[in-house]
Parts: C-alpha cells; sequence; structure tokens
C-alpha cells in the first residue's frame, strides 16, 4: 500500500513541475503562458509556422543546447509538390502530410518543449513576447484560448497567402492549391460535379458548366494541376463516366507565359503537350469572378464549375501588420544571417521574408528549395550561436555569426502530365545549364520527388500509390 501511495506522490510532484512551467502569477488564467526560461533551463526557440522553413529549421535544431515550441494552426507539414496530384486520386492525402513531431521528436517527448495548435496574434519585441490564440473548429467547439510564450529565440516562419489582385469574387468561389484541405475541397467538388451532371434532366449549358474546370494562373502549379486533372479525364473519366466524357473540358488561364520561369524551348513543350492532352490555354487577365463564371478583361464569360486558383503568394495581413522592417513587397525584412534588423533575437525564413534594400540583394522566388535551405543555414548558426552562449535573449551580441546566408538554385522541375515532365537545371533565366522534357524527365522529377519526401514511411505511402494508380487507376471515391 505504501508503495502506490509513493507512486502517487511522484505522480502529483510531477505533474506539478510541468505546470509550474507555465506561467500564471501576474494574469488570469484566459492570459496562461510559458514565461521566461529560468537559469536551470534550456533557452527557448520559439518557431511560427510549420512550413517548409519552420520544419527544415526545427529539424536541425540541437535539443541538447535548446527546447522548441512550435506554433502553427496545422499539426503537420505539407509536402507541396505533390499536393496537385492528391485532387484527382493520384496520391492520398496522408503520403504528402507529414507529423511535425515526427519531424522534431522532442516536441513530444522533451519537458519543456511543446507544439501548441494557435495562431499568433501580435509579437512584443522588447518584452520577447508572442501572444498567442488557440485555433477552434466546429460548432461545438470551446471558446479560443489566449495565452503568452515568451522567448529567448523566435524564428517568424508563416509563409504567405495566395494572392488575388483584389479581384471580387476569388475568395468567395475559386478554391486555393496550398493546403491538404484545398486538395479535399477540389477533389470532393470535381467527383460532385461528376456525380451531378449524370442525374436525368440536367440540361446541356448546366452539364458543360458543371464540367467545366477552370485554373487561373500558369505557374507550376497551375500547370501540374492541369496536367494531372486532363489525364485523370483520358485515363479514369472516359472509362467511368461514359455518360459524361465527351462534357469534361480543362481550361488554364494565364496573363503572360505559362512556366515564365523555364527555357523558352521547355515553355513551347509544354504548350504543345498541354494542348494534345486536350486542355484549352487562354491568354486573358481575370476581372471579376461570380458564382458560376469568371469575366475577363475583354469581357469575354468563361462558365465553371470548379474554380483552381494558382497565381502566385504574398505576405499575409499579419505579416503586413508587423511593426517590424519590411522588404519590397511587405514581407519582413532581413538581413544577410536572416535576422530581423533594429530587433533583437528575431529571425524570419521562408516567403513571408525578404531582404532588405540596403543588402544589395535581389529578392528570392518564393519556392520550397528557398525555404528549406533558409531553414537549414538558421539551425546551424542557432546551435552556433547556443554552443557559444548566446542562446538566451540579448546575449549574442558578442557571437560571430560567421558566413551569411547565400541562395543557389538547384533548377526548376514540373510535370506535365502523360507521363511527361520538364527538368530546367539553370541557375537563373539567363544562364545556362541542362534543360530536358518528355518521359526521362518524368522519371527524374518522380525519383527527385519520392528521395525528397521527409519520411521514409511517407516514401513508402507515395511509391505503394504511384503503383496502385498505374495498375488499377484512380481512386474515384467520394468521402
Amino acid at each position: 500500500m505504501s508503495f502506490f501511495r509513493h507512486l502517487s506522490s511522484a505522480t502529483h510532484r510531477h505533474r506539478f513541475s510541468l505546470l509550474s512551467r507555465f506561467s500564471t502569477s501576474t494574469a488570469p488564467l484566459l492570459n496562461a503562458g510559458l514565461g521566461p526560461t529560468q537559469a536551470h533551463e534550456k533557452p527557448r526557440v520559439v518557431v511560427l509556422g510549420s512550413g517548409w522553413a519552420g520544419c527544415r529549421l526545427m529539424k536541425g535544431l540541437d535539443t541538447q543546447l535548446y527546447d522548441i515550441v512550435c506554433v502553427s494552426p496545422r499539426n503537420h507539414m505539407v509536402f507541396t509538390p505533390l499536393l496537385a496530384s492528391t485532387c484527382v486520386g493520384t496520391l492520398e492525402f496522408r503520403t504528402v502530410a507529414e507529423p511535425i513531431a515526427r519531424i522534431q521528436p522532442a516536441i513530444s517527448s522533451e519537458p519543456g518543449s511543446y507544439f501548441f495548435l494557435a495562431n499568433c496574434t501580435a509579437i512584443d519585441p522588447d518584452k520577447h513576447l508572442v501572444q498567442c490564440e488557440s485555433v477552434t473548429e466546429g460548432t461545438q467547439a470551446p471558446d479560443p484560448w489566449k495565452f503568452t510564450i515568451s522567448y529567448d529565440k523566435l524564428v517568424i516562419a508563416l509563409g504567405a497567402q495566395p494572392t488575388t489582385f483584389g479581384i471580387h469574387g476569388v475568395y468567395e468561389h475559386a478554391i486555393f492549391l496550398r493546403e491538404v484541405y484545398h486538395a479535399q475541397e477540389i477533389r470532393r467538388k470535381l467527383l460532385l460535379n461528376l456525380m451531378m451532371s449524370d442525374v436525368p434532366g440536367i440540361e446541356e449549358e448546366e452539364k458543360k458548366r458543371l464540367l467545366h474546370c477552370v485554373v487561373v494562373g500558369g505557374g507550376p502549379t497551375g500547370v501540374e494541376f492541369s496536367g494531372e486533372l486532363s489525364d485523370f479525364i483520358v485515363r479514369d473519366v472516359r472509362q467511368r463516366y461514359t455518360h459524361v466524357k465527351d462534357y469534361i473540358h480543362v481550361t488554364l488561364i494565364e496573363a503572360n507565359e505559362i512556366l515564365s520561369s523555364f527555357d523558352v524551348r521547355l515553355r513551347q513543350y509544354a504548350t504543345n503537350q498541354l494542348k494534345k492532352s486536350g486542355v484549352r490555354l487562354v491568354h486573358g487577365i481575370v476581372k471579376d469572378v461570380e458564382e458560376k463564371k469568371i469575366i475577363l478583361n475583354d469581357g469575354t464569360e468563361v462558365p465553371y464549375g470548379l474554380l483552381v486558383w494558382s497565381t502566385g503568394v504574398g505576405p499575409s495581413a499579419f505579416i503586413r501588420s508587423l511593426d517590424l522592417p519590411k522588404a519590397p513587397g511587405g514581407r519582413i525584412g532581413i538581413d544577410d544571417w536572416l535576422r530581423v534588423p533594429t530587433v533583437e533575437d528575431i529571425f524570419s525564413i521562408g516567403d513571408c521574408s525578404g531582404f532588405i534594400e540596403s543588402t544589395g540583394k535581389t529578392p528570392l522566388p518564393a519556392l520550397a528549395q528557398v525555404a528549406e535551405r533558409q531553414g537549414r543555414y538558421l539551425a546551424i548558426l542557432l546551435n552556433k550561436i547556443g554552443k557559444a552562449n548566446g542562446g538566451r535573449a540579448n546575449s549574442a551580441k558578442d557571437v560571430d555569426f560567421g558566413d551569411q546566408f547565400v541562395y543557389r538554385h538547384l533548377g526548376s522541375m514540373a510535370s506535365i502530365g502523360s507521363y511527361k515532365a520538364l527538368v530546367d537545371l539553370r541557375q537563373s533565366k539567363e544562364g545556362k545549364g541542362l534543360s530536358m522534357a518528355g518521359f526521362v524527365s518524368w522519371f527524374i522529377w518522380r525519383s527527385a520527388y519520392l528521395t525528397r519526401v521527409i519520411s521514409w514511411r511517407n516514401r513508402f505511402y507515395v511509391a505503394i500509390n504511384w503503383a496502385t494508380t498505374l495498375v488499377f487507376g484512380r481512386d474515384i471515391s467520394r468521402i
């Protein structure tokens, strides 16, 4: 009996020690949070965001030097290069989602490291404090919980939001393609339209509208989605929805040239291949988006059943609202070491950041490889700072940061459907390098992304899904 009393007492002391990390002494319970780190605790790195940059940073941080706290509205990283494939059933959704706890196990195992499903609502650089609000969903969800987190080092890696250019109706009627729930919504809408169009009594014009898929934006995401969609139509819809197979079409709308960052020869190849696959290419600028049609600047009306918007990204309203130095375009300004100037212990990486003009560096593209490279560099830098006893707040002023961040472009790849892809290994648009297109490029594209998938678990899922789709076709279940 004394053994159980001892065990209960030990359990109570352990719970008290965990709860004591949360500071509630000077504020009401609803404003509780993580207080400043004590001398016997490790310095705390707070990471805002769980995208390419933030996750690569957390993966590389030395957990012997730091406690890590991640704040994000999602508990996983999205492998965006393969997201378009999930929309039509080539891959399952779980294959592109990597839990943060697998990327950095300390988040769920170390007593001073945490993941909070929340949004950051404010940053106080003077007090080394971030204010957060928990994410809630559903009609019966609890009220949002507000709390604060003190940091020794803060890394802002909140990504960017889709650019709409202020066009009316985009947010109300279009679907973006940046998150897993976007892909799920596209898939549900696409399959619903296919089934609705087969219902008796549907007029011809309405059937054509329901089965008209419009993609706005001719960048890699828009082109890859159009290619996946055309493959889905040719290889699956025409076999399993024979009654409506002649009605479904894909239109890709781009104001300039598709895949403008690629070699001219590759752009022409992609254009010809997409047309051959049945994708209609339209050069135009969207003026207005209505519930069932979009209007171009020349007055042309384009009816649609599914509208996917992929016209690039820009800084979010929260990033614009922060009282921090800004780079051209409204992103958070950073110096050569990815620090935010004029404030102590704040860094920014990924799509939400850009070099300030005084660095003389050109803006970096909003690409996954840029964000990943920045995350890797900053992890090495913070580990170096921690080993030099500069991990505490306001203690890194005399630390030699060493080499500046330098980005070298490794090239670009894009799948265009029909077992074809583009590979452009030039370091810049004007530079020289290998560029190729066709089946071999498609094989390189798949091989490269299979090796870039973060965990062996998801690599196995991707490989099995590809093999299953090749043999049995895509899954057309609407779940």
